[in-house]
């Protein structure tokens, strides 16, 4: 067959649906008709005059019967335009149109519309191909090359219309390249979601029925239009071909945006700009993307960004995420995610937000296996340093920071808030557990409060968990505290000419937490934590496994503060609903909601048997989970301090606690300050300035920082809050 085929004329801008496609009783219109508000003024047939006007400002219709307008109407502002199929027109008044500092007047001009329901007060302006759209109120469209909706168009969703095939459903293959964690996108998917889908791939009927949640919620008829919504600004766009766009969005000089949803809102404005092609996506509301970017198979969270030509491709990226220069294929991004350098590359990943990548990194970018099937898995706070070259497979527990170097093989790294180094001189891999708690307090806090901070979403329907302290975290915590132990035991029964096969963890606890230190001198060896033969040194070992402590403490001490306060109760009253229960060593970092794993069992349960029977319903239940987080974490804090043997058993020893927790807050406080203070005093950092008086006047001092002063405020805050529960304490 031909490319370019011929068609009778008098058809022109109808038969949109094959007619083996219309339901009994429809027509063409059906679902376009839908979207029709039934209070909505009703539209009227031309009058004589009007058609006068409109043929003498040298405007075509292949039927103006079928031009309907509503009132008031002033035809002389369309001129130099075709008219093909059911055209309707809202009021139509000589207004000017305002968008930030571009003026256009309402009307059509130089311009072929096909089958479209344009609004109130539109301005169109020297757009070639306008064929079966909604536009909304107040829209102003100019210098468009193509903006069509075919019949059976999707909008991004993985979803199949009448009389397709399954070839053609468009899947996301999320952290793999073999497609073995393949999800279908809609429009309201979130992290949640997707992790859900992809994460659990062994529950067949899980997998099956969140397909047909995907399908079913948009249906497979053929014919649907695509929208403009009220309040947007279209300007400069070469092809838009199958897009559906919310409210207030501004798309201005894209090339290429093809079977798309674009969420906007008026208070969540998203804005697409130069050079860019997306296809097959969703963006979400408040998102942004900029200057020359590609995305091809994707999802984007709410206010998240893509600048400055980055690719994302088969990825779904959280919210409040930034994406700028650099490649991502294959990925689940969790919300809070950095990588804005153009030399990184991240492929074939689960990153689970609140993570950033620095210039150089090639995380996943190459295989070690026979085919491309590997994965990376990193906790939250993932932090690939510069340079840095990760294999697959590998897996990272949170917080992980990763000093400059090649890694060439695979490695798995249980320990949270630890920093990964390269030892090339000594050809080994060390592990420093608990580094941020130690040495980099400041950027751990920060972190936290940025990421709380920015997080400038009007509706939070993904709910972040932002504290590097949290039941996932600790949980990670005390499982490396074991492996510590496990190995400082066998280190010293090796030292002592002992046989390791009788090491326990009783015995490395006694040694890493006695008041003297036998563990002095020993190379603790760890075990598993890279795919090569050579050492793997434990750093700094009983000082690490005693910052762990301090941490649980720390996190469980506050949590517990928070909830009795909010309690009312006794304090016997409070401890009683804690006190024997089983703690919950499970737990589930869903899309950066954390949830008990016994409660993800629970909602995968009931979307297989159907009780859960819709994405509104999965949603629901999320919702349903954040409201028992609190009360969750409570009940795991309370198991963490009996892990700890610190429990308190009545109203004066909760007092020490806390008083021991505000002498943690004041340490945090101390350590944010001396983290910082480093910078300032470095001797290489102050040879670029003439004196202390200009490195003041250009970087300030410590103390005046502000995340520093931010510090203090918390730990005054925590002190009052303190001061506060042991009056009522002391009250009782």
């Amino acid at each position: 067959m031909r490319g370019v085929q011929i068609l009778p004329s008098d058809r022109y801008g109808y038969n949109f649906i094959p007619a083996a496609y219309l339901p009994e009783g429809k027509d063409e219109y059906w679902l376009r008709n839908e979207r029709i508000s039934p209070t909505a003024q009703p539209w009227r047939t031309l009058k004589s005059s009007e058609i006068e006007i409109l043929v003498k400002n040298s405007n075509t219709c292949s039927d103006w019967d079928d031009f309907l307008v509503r009132d008031p109407f002033d035809p002389s502002l369309i001129k130099n335009s075709s008219f093909y199929g059911l055209v309707r027109i809202g009021r139509l008044r000589d207004v000017v149109l305002l968008h930030h500092d571009y003026r256009v007047g309402a009307g059509i001009r130089n311009s072929t519309v096909i089958s479209c329901d344009i609004g109130d007060d539109c301005a169109i302006r020297d757009c070639d191909y306008i064929s079966h759209y909604i536009i909304g109120d107040s829209v102003i469209l100019s210098n468009i090359d193509e903006m069509q909706t075919t019949n059976h168009a999707k909008f991004g969703n993985g979803i199949l219309t009448d009389g397709e095939s399954e070839d053609v459903r468009v899947w996301i293959d999320v952290m793999n390249e073999a497609g073995g964690r393949s999800i279908l996108p809609f429009a309201d998917m979130i992290c949640a979601d997707a992790y859900l889908w992809a994460a659990y791939r062994d529950d067949e009927a899980l997998v099956r029925r969140l397909a047909r949640f995907t399908q079913d919620r948009y249906g497979s008829a053929r014919g649907r239009y695509g929208e403009i919504g009220s309040g947007s600004v279209l300007k400069s766009i070469g092809v838009l071909k199958d897009v559906a766009i919310g409210e207030c969005a501004y798309v201005k000089g894209a090339n290429k945006l093809k079977n798309l949803t674009i969420l906007s809102s008026e208070d969540e404005r998203t804005q697409i700009g130069e050079g860019v092609e997306l296809v097959n996506g969703i963006i979400g509301y408040g998102c942004r993307v900029f200057y020359g970017c590609k995305a091809v198979r994707f999802v984007m969270g709410r206010n998240s960004s893509l600048k400055y030509g980055a690719r994302l491709i088969h990825s779904v990226l959280g919210d409040n995420s930034t994406v700028s220069c650099c490649e991502m294929l294959n990925n689940l991004v969790f919300p809070a995610h950095e990588q804005h350098h153009n030399n990184s590359f991240l492929i074939a990943s689960l990153v689970q937000g609140l993570s950033n990548m620095a210039a150089g990194a090639t995380v996943g970018s190459n295989h070690n296996s026979r085919a491309n099937d590997g994965e990376i898995r990193a906790g939250r706070g993932f932090w690939p340093g510069l340079c840095v070259t990760l294999k697959h497979s590998s897996r990272f527990a949170s917080y992980v920071l990763i000093a400059k170097g090649d890694y060439a093989y695979e490695m798995d790294i249980p320990f949270p808030f630890a920093l990964v180094n390269n030892d090339l001189a000594a050809d080994r891999l060390e592990i420093m557990p608990a580094y941020f708690w130690m040495y980099n307090m400041y950027a751990l806090e920060r972190n936290a409060w940025k990421v709380a901070n920015r997080d400038s979403r009007p509706v939070k329907k993904q709910r972040i968990e932002t504290d590097y302290l949290a039941p996932d975290t600790a949980e990670e915590i005390m499982r490396a505290m074991s492996l510590i132990e496990l190995w400082t035991a066998r280190a010293r029964l090796l030292a002592d000419g002992k046989g390791a096969e009788t090491a326990s963890e009783e015995y490395g606890r006694s040694l890493l937490s006695g008041e003297t230190d036998p563990t002095a001198g020993l190379e603790i060896l760890g075990e598993r934590m890279e795919r090569r033969s050579r050492p793997t040194v434990v750093l700094k070992a009983r000082r690490a496994w005693r910052a762990y402590r301090h941490m649980l403490r720390w996190y469980a001490t506050r949590c517990l503060a928070e909830a009795f306060q909010a309690s009312g109760a006794s304090f016997a009253s409070f401890s009683a609903s804690l006190s024997g229960g089983k703690r919950e060593t499970g737990w589930v970092n869903l899309g950066g909601q954390i949830v008990s794993a016994a409660r993800v069992d629970g909602l995968r349960a009931r979307i297989g048997d159907g009780t859960v029977a819709s994405w509104d319903a999965v949603h629901e239940a999320y919702d349903g989970m954040a409201a028992a987080y609190p009360a969750d974490r409570t009940r795991h804090a309370w198991g963490v301090l009996e892990y700890l043997a610190a429990a308190p058993a009545d109203g004066a020893s909760f007092a020490r606690l806390l008083d021991a927790g505000l002498e943690t807050r004041r340490w945090i406080e101390d350590q944010v300050y001396r983290s910082r203070a480093k910078d300032y005093r470095d001797p290489f950092r102050a040879s670029t300035y003439r004196n202390e008086a200009e490195l003041k006047a250009v970087l300030g001092s410590a103390e005046d920082n502000s995340f520093v002063r931010i510090a203090r405020v918390e730990t005054a805050a925590f002190a009052g809050r303190v001061e506060l529960l042991k009056k009522r304490l002391a009250g009782e």
